[in-house]
Formats: structure tokens, sequence, C-alpha cells
């Protein structure tokens, strides 16, 4: 028996181990998965002292609640989250970007996320996963990644194989803020649809639905018009991607997306505007402003300098 461990007495909503993802797994029909907010699961694990690809755990709107089992470890919370430290007779108000250490007997409650779907529990220690292709991130569609392809379960044991030696104390001054416009670039059927259609999809708004999930958001408003085909031949999909099936509503593939579809695509969300998108919760409005290729591929290495500018921080 691991002697260090914590023991899931509440397992929240689709709590999952995730870490970077797989690549070049698309021509077997595995997308990457991995973490969806990539900047907050690469900030947790700096200050948890973990290396940066190392397996954090990923919640959505509620997290669980965590009975710490063992030596003193340090934990981290990043996103936009409420949680609690209950010690004995003591409840510690939790503070996202900021090291804890936690003692044995020690709970952890997260509580939930402040209007935004995702945060992410850094542990400082080796967690006891099981790999599969070279990743341990969780795809419950598939059943693949670590633990067997499942979200958490109450009662179930996360077992700490070693705990990281540094026990300092870190801080990281960061609020998460919201985009105005989501950002894309032209898909490859962008001209399958009408000038009207294009126009409604670039001027108006739209409201995220509650049909969303780790695989995809579908996001209702106004019907953007097919002029070609509302059906073509399947083709390979990327995360980000906005497919238009025959009703007129998008949809926006997310980590989890499955690697072929036959809807023609409007568009992509650039890289830079993911962390962002996947936060949106239901009910969330939406609108889309066009950039060129370039435009998104300085915006992408801006978004990538300020967060290596924030890992370097702590």
């Amino acid at each position: 028996m691991t002697k260090n461990y914590f023991e899931i007495k509440r397992a929240g909503i689709n709590t999952t181990f995730q870490d970077q993802g797989r690549n070049n797994l698309y021509h077997i029909g595995i997308p990457f998965s991995g973490a969806m907010d990539n900047r907050n699961y690469l900030l947790v694990n700096k200050l948890t002292g973990n290396k940066l690809d190392h397996p954090a755990i990923e919640f959505a709107y509620q997290g669980p609640l965590l009975k710490y089992y063992g030596n003193k470890i340090s934990i981290a919370i990043t996103g936009d989250v409420n949680f609690k430290i209950k010690r004995s007779e003591i409840i510690i108000d939790g503070k996202c970007y900021q090291t804890f250490n936690i003692q044995n007997g020690d709970e952890l409650d997260i509580i939930s996320t402040n209007k935004s779907v995702y945060g992410y529990l850094g542990i400082g220690g080796q967690i006891d996963l099981k790999y599969q292709w070279a990743s341990c991130s969780t795809n419950t569609k598939a059943n693949i990644g670590a633990n067997n392809g499942k979200k958490l379960e109450e009662n179930q044991k996360i077992n700490i194989s070693k705990i990281n030696e540094n026990l300092n104390n870190y801080k990281l001054d960061y609020i998460n803020t919201k985009i105005e416009n989501i950002r894309i670039i032209k898909g490859t059927n962008f001209d399958y649809f009408s000038e009207k259609g294009k126009k409604i999809f670039l001027e108006k708004e739209f409201t995220v639905s509650k049909l969303s999930d780790r695989m995809g958001m579908r996001l209702e408003g106004p019907k953007i018009e097919n002029i070609v085909n509302t059906n073509i031949k399947s083709e390979g999909l990327i995360k980000g991607v906005i497919q238009v099936p025959a009703d007129g509503n998008p949809i926006i593939m997310l980590s989890d997306h499955g690697t072929i579809g036959g809807y023609p695509k409007l568009g992509v969300v650039i890289s830079a505007d993911y962390d962002k998108l996947v936060q949106l919760t239901p009910g969330s409005k939406i609108k889309f402003k066009e950039v060129e290729l370039s435009d998104a591929e300085t915006l992408f290495k801006l978004y990538e300098l300020e967060t290596q500018n924030l890992i370097s921080r702590i």
C-alpha cells in the first residue's frame, strides 16, 4: 500500500487526469486530448514544483472533495475556483495561484468554479498513473488514458509514489481575463456558405449551448445558410475547427473531438484564443472576428511569450 495518498470523498463533475496530450495519432483516430486550458495547466505544475508536462487533475464546475493521508505535500489550484482546506476544526480559505502545504488528515474541498468551466489541481509529487501512448490524458468517450480512461470516482484513492522535496510556498498574481471576440481564420469550406451566412457568422452573437463538453461546443443563434452542400465527404478535423451541420448551428471541435467529420468547416478558432474559449459557460455569448493566418501566427507567439513570462515569475 502506498504511504501517501488522497481519498476521494466526492468526485466532482468530470474530474480527470490530464497532461499535454498525445501527438501524431490522428491517423488511427486518436485526438490530442490533454488539458483544455493549457496555460492554467502549465501554471499549476510550476506552482507545485513539477515538470511542466506532469499530470494534473482537471475538473469542471464542481471539483472533488479529497482527504489526504501521509507526509506533508504541496498543492495548488489554478483557474477561477472556490476551495477550502479543512484542518481539524480550522477552515482555511483557498486562493488560486498559490501553493499550500497539505498535512495528514487534511481535507481539500474544491467547491466550484466562478463563471468559468475548468480548474486544475496540481499535486507536488509523482502520481502513480499508467500512461498510454506516452500520455496519461483521459478521454472518457474512448476510455483512453489514466484511470482506465474513466472519470475519478467516489472512494477512489490517488496514490503518490514520491513527494517533491521542495515545500516552499509560491504565489502568482494573475487574473483570468475574458475576451470580447473569439478570433478565427477561414475554414476550408468557407465558400460553401452564402454571403448572408458569412455576414451573420462574423457580425451576429451566438450563445454557448448546454450541449457542450470536452469533445465539442454547440452554439445557438441565427442560422448560417449553406448554398453548396450540408454534408461533405468525411475529412480530417483539428482542435478549434468550426463545423456547421444542416441545422445551421455551429459546432466547435474541442480537445477530445473526433478526428474526421462530414460537416462543412466554416472557420477555425486561433490557438491563442482557445484557453478562453473553453472557459465559456453555457449561456455565454460569443462573437467571432476574422483574422489572417499571419495575424493568428503572431498572436500565438505573443500568447506563448506571455505564458512563459508568467511561468518565469513563479
